[in-house]
């Protein structure tokens, strides 16, 4: 089975994540099929805080991959943005 997953990255201390397709099976940071966009936890002032390729992910869905739960949170997140975005 497939997921949508984050992979960690950055450094200690500093977290930095990459949305990612990855196999269930493989290691959190381990390999992975896809990189969809990142999450950026401690994002500051003009850095973008979340990235998404609605298209991709849109793909991957249609082909079965299932999101995790915090994947979710942050594409519910990303739709307000979006959504904020377009209203100003």
């Amino acid at each position: 089975m497939v997921t949508i997953r984050l992979a960690r990255g950055g450094a200690k201390k500093r977290p930095f994540y990459h949305v990612v397709v990855a196999d269930k099976r493989a290691k959190r940071d381990g390999r992975n099929i896809e990189r969809l966009g990142y999450f950026n936890p401690l994002a500051e002032g003009g850095d973008d805080r979340l990235r998404l390729d609605m298209e991709r992910l849109a793909y991957w869905q249609n082909q079965g991959a299932q999101l995790t739960d915090r994947v979710k949170s942050l594409l519910k997140e990303w739709r307000k943005m979006q959504s904020a975005q377009q209203e100003a």
